[in-house]
């Protein structure tokens, strides 16, 4: 007999060889019939694999992510295997579950894979989704791989990666492919498929490689839940913040500039100043100190730092100046700026913490395959601050930096979140700088601190910095998206490497410890995430026209420059709408616009000095008194909560 150890700790025995499918039969018959994955020791494998020692046994139904990740996995095989059968010259490569679906990249070469023919491929996929095949693992030699896949280049370079004993097969109807596992039982849980689209991509990431044709797909057990899905792809098109950002006319790119580097307009110049005057007043109030650093620096401190080696390929070729040998980056990173800062004084235990914050632009060489939007850039600007603090200090400091970050999110409507404890991978230390002890150190003060604040939390190991542990927030957005959001790091390293100290009390030289915290993240990605989760729809204190004033006639142009005059005097910001149209066709443009409050004016409102309201999505509000309105938008215009 064999136990199996189930997630709620209940132990179970078994004969030896049961399979997680008879697990799940022998807890109910309902389990039994929806569940389609399961873990053994935390390794996802078929419900067909023999137990055959005690073992941890988790079990997965299509609401679990690891369940849909396995139905994704096996969806992948289906769209290669419809691939093949439309383009039989087409040579595999790869094909995983992503976050939404999966995708395969495939060598079509001569032939195109176009929009015209994804219909085509998703009937075929349906055809052999109802033969309800099994997906059978099976083990092969090394020799007998390379022999498949004699006439796929891609694939034998996979395969002499691999030693001869860890090479597996997956074989579905007439269909094989070179797999690790992770399987559905059978292709009849497929109800329903869609190809997304199709887009270039280089093998395995690297521009020097063949450039592949990247499937995207999406599968699900039930036809409704692809109506579902399409339904809300066409609402994240809607929220798509390239096009909100276009159509408010708050950023842009020029191929002339260069790709992943957004220019920003007017409106959403005025939107970033918004944001960072929002912070800066919390991190003033919180004790902060504001400093700047430059764009570049010697390649040298970063190599100190460790930036380098970790950014080295990732970043902008160094510049080198024609006198002295010198060697510059673009500045990847601004913590090693900040060491540099701090290291111009002599500092006292009684003198810290020290607190620097800065709007620091970054640069990365981001490739150009993977440049989105703002979400992916290769200038952007975060909203970095360091702490330099004594050990003591390490965990109120931490706590109030999760104090900023939650004032952050509650006021721009971030409540679903959880928050992430990422610590090191114990079993690859190689990639991380610092001592065990260090380490050790660090991830106890932030697992404490979110026990402290009582945050909803998960762990996460391989997920830390190099440097040090981080609480990474992950916030779930209007659409049930999941992005990382703020970040909070410690760090025992930096201050070793750029030999920091302070006095303590004992008369003797003490390291400091690092703190590194960005609430937004990068100012670039948060605008983005923000307009996509609110719709373009931004609160009033943030909105980079507030108020729109619509004289109904060439009359009353000369009453709106005094309405705008008392406005700007109250500090509200505002604009006129001269156009010679009608005031129908001004009101339906501010409403495209999302400008929150319109102001109609005409003869009537010139005479009682009042102005008649709109305000967007809520329609006519009435009239009122210009200074009535000016009180009523400033109690109206601040964030909800205060720091």
């Amino acid at each position: 007999m064999i136990k199996i150890t189930l997630p709620d700790g209940s132990i179970r025995e078994f004969q030896e060889g049961i399979t997680p499918l008879e697990v799940a039969k022998n807890i109910s018959e309902g389990l039994a019939r929806n569940v389609i994955s399961a873990s053994i020791n935390g390794v996802q494998r078929e419900l067909s694999t023999p137990i055959t020692a005690d073992a941890n046994l988790t079990l997965y139904t299509w609401n679990d992510d690891l369940g849909k990740k396995a139905f994704w996995h096996s969806s992948a095989h289906l769209l290669a295997q419809a691939i093949l059968q439309k383009y039989p010259n087409a040579k595999l490569t790869i094909g995983p579950p992503i976050e939404k679906g999966f995708y395969y990249d495939v060598d079509f070469g001569d032939e195109t894979f176009q929009e015209k023919d994804f219909a085509e491929i998703e009937k075929i996929m349906l055809e052999n989704a109802k033969k309800a095949s099994e997906f059978h693992l099976y083990p092969v030699s090394k020799n007998e791989a390379l022999e498949t896949f004699k006439g796929n280049e891609f694939k034998i370079e996979l395969i002499q990666n691999l030693a001869d004993g860890e090479i597996t097969f997956c074989k579905h109807e007439d269909f094989v492919d070179l797999c690790r596992g992770g399987h559905i039982p059978h292709t009849g849980l497929v109800k329903a498929v869609k190809v997304n689209s199709a887009a270039g991509a280089y093998w395995r990431g690297n521009e020097k490689n063949p450039q592949l044709t990247r499937v995207y797909g999406i599968s699900f057990p039930k036809q409704k839940d692809l109506t579902e899905y399409l339904e809300w792809l066409e609402e994240t098109k809607k929220r798509d913040h390239r096009k909100l950002g276009k159509e408010l006319e708050l950023f842009a790119f020029s191929e002339n500039v260069g790709a992943g580097l957004p220019l920003w307009l007017p409106k959403g110049t005025t939107l970033r100043k918004k944001l960072e005057n929002f912070l800066t007043e919390a991190q003033k109030k919180a004790g902060y100190e504001f400093v700047m650093s430059p764009h570049i620096g010697n390649v040298d401190l970063y190599k100190k730092s460790g930036h380098y080696d970790k950014y080295g390929e990732d970043s902008f070729q160094t510049i080198k100046t024609p006198h002295a040998g010198e060697e510059f980056m673009l500045k990847p990173m601004n913590c090693p700026h900040h060491c540099e800062i701090y290291k111009v004084k002599q500092w006292s235990y009684k003198d810290l913490p020290a607190r620097y914050a800065e709007f620091g632009t970054v640069y990365r060489y981001e490739k150009s395959g993977e440049l989105h939007g703002l979400t992916r850039v290769r200038g952007f600007t975060q909203d970095d601050a360091h702490i330099f603090c004594t050990p003591d200090q390490l965990l109120p400091e931490f706590e109030k930096v999760i104090d900023l970050v939650m004032y952050v999110f509650k006021n721009l409507g971030f409540e679903d979140f959880v928050a992430q404890i990422s610590l090191r991978d114990p079993d690859n230390k190689e990639k991380y700088i610092g001592s065990d002890e260090n380490w050790e150190k660090a991830e106890s003060a932030i697992i404490t601190a979110a026990k402290n604040k009582s945050l909803n939390t998960v762990v996460e190991y391989g997920e830390a910095a190099f440097y040090g542990p981080k609480l990474d927030f992950m916030v779930n957005d209007a659409l049930g998206r999941k992005w990382q959001l703020g970040t909070i790091q410690v760090d025992y390293n930096l201050p070793e490497r750029f030999e920091l100290t302070y006095t303590g009390a004992d008369n003797e030289k003490h390291r400091p410890v690092m703190i590194h915290r960005a609430p937004f993240g990068s100012m670039e990605r948060f605008i983005a995430i923000l307009l996509e989760n609110t719709a373009g729809d931004l609160p009033l204190w943030l909105s980079p026209v507030p108020v729109i004033l619509l004289p109904i006639s060439e009359k009353s142009m000369e009453y709106a420059e005094i309405v705008k005059t008392q406005l700007d005097s109250a500090g509200i910001s505002s604009k006129i709408d001269g156009r010679n149209e009608k005031a129908g066709r001004k009101i339906r443009d501010a409403e495209m616009e999302k400008i929150p409050y319109m102001l109609i004016l005409g003869e009537k409102e010139a005479q009682e000095n009042s102005v008649s309201i709109r305000k967007h999505k809520s329609g006519d509000l009435g009239g009122m008194s210009l200074q009535a309105f000016i009180s009523q938008f400033l109690n109206e215009s601040k964030p909800e909560f205060t720091f």
